[in-house]
């Protein structure tokens, strides 16, 4: 998953001003930045707990409560960006955290 410049598109609420990217170098630095977008969401909310954790599922809920989420990851072998979808994005998280539990 590393040296795979990815771009996060996402879309918050139904109104088109809330539109916004973020770009990253791997797919795995994307999906730390998905996890820390959740986890700012959740600080936002919940100001005065400090240590604040969540499941895959409550992760999941967040994704799946975005207007649009999806991302585009460049191939080198085609020279071109692929568009991937949710189910994708929701995938690859999923490894993404198990990989870093097992560290």
């Amino acid at each position: 998953m590393a040296n795979k410049h990815t771009i996060i598109l996402m879309q918050t609420s139904q109104h088109r001003a809330t539109r916004t990217f973020m770009d990253y170098d791997s797919i795995t630095q994307a999906m730390d930045g998905i996890c820390a977008l959740y986890g700012k969401k959740l600080k936002e909310l919940n100001p005065a707990i400090r240590n604040i954790s969540y499941d895959i599922s409550d992760l999941y809920n967040f994704i799946d409560g975005l207007a649009e989420m999806s991302a585009l990851v460049y191939d080198h072998s085609i020279q071109a960006y692929l568009p991937c979808d949710r189910q994708w994005i929701k995938q690859k998280t999923l490894q993404h955290l198990k990989k870093l539990a097992s560290n």
